[in-house]
């Protein structure tokens, strides 16, 4: 019998690669808004952040794939997924977390280590996985900032983006697997400084830019420049550089 799996964020980026690799599994999928049913995969509208629905959702549920973030409440949503996980008796509940959650003095980084807090003290087992920043999120970040009359590049910041796709197919190993804690880390095959993220993109957008460059004000400063948000060697790489990223959208004409 098919294992029943629920994926919240599932229509995000990372979610809408992942769900393909689980098609064995029957799959849910928690939304805060109302979509029809999609090839066999059920839509359950919830809110992890309100706690609304979420105990529908989970109802039957052996495997939860926790994707569901944002800006805020990412600690309090997990709160609200694992209670639910924990009163429906899943087996198996793995969360997608980010590289420095422990260690990088941000709200961002800061509710990511309070999710993993609150799923581990859940009572549900339990697997983490920490992943640097995708390329596509780099590409909004950076493309944005790209497009001023004068480019400000942050001074000693350094990321090692990843491939979306490439967490998709871990997090789906994972997930039809047993519980495993936090694995190692998943990152880009590269550490970049954002003057060299910068170069490639106006390369590919075949433009130029004046830029100048700025310090990272304050602890978030230091931070960066001690590299925090970076991988320990013990990390699993990735194979696709940010490189190969523009080089792929502008051969297919997607907008860089």
């Amino acid at each position: 019998m098919a294992t029943t799996m629920l994926v919240t964020g599932g229509t995000g980026t990372l979610g809408r690669h992942l769900l393909p690799l689980l098609a064995g599994a029957q799959l849910r999928v928690l939304s805060r808004r109302a979509h029809p049913d999609d090839g066999g995969i059920v839509v359950v509208r919830g809110d992890t952040v309100k706690g609304e629905g979420l105990d529908d959702a989970v109802d039957g549920v052996a495997v939860v794939v926790h994707l569901a973030g944002g800006p805020k409440g990412d600690d309090v949503g997990a709160r609200n997924v694992a209670a639910a996980a924990r009163r429906a008796g899943v087996r198996h509940l793995v969360l997608i977390s980010v590289v420095g959650a422990d260690r990088m003095p941000l709200g961002y980084f800061r509710a990511k280590e309070g999710a993993e807090r609150a799923v581990r003290e859940s009572g549900v087992p339990v697997t983490i996985l920490r992943a640097a920043q995708f390329h596509d999120l780099v590409l909004r970040t950076v493309g944005a900032m790209a497009r001023l009359p004068l480019v400000p590049v942050p001074r000693d910041l350094r990321v090692e983006p990843v491939e979306a796709a490439e967490v998709a197919a871990r997090l789906a190993e994972l997930a039809l697997g047993p519980p495993r804690g936090r694995v190692p880390d998943l990152v880009g095959p590269e550490v970049l400084g954002a003057p060299e993220i910068l170069a490639s993109l106006l390369e590919a957008r075949r433009t130029r830019r004046p830029t100048v460059t700025v310090p990272l004000p304050g602890a978030a400063g230091r931070a960066y420049r001690r590299g925090l948000n970076l991988a320990g060697a013990d990390a699993q790489r990735g194979r696709r550089t940010w490189a190969a990223f523009l080089a792929d959208r502008a051969a297919t004409g997607t907008r860089v």
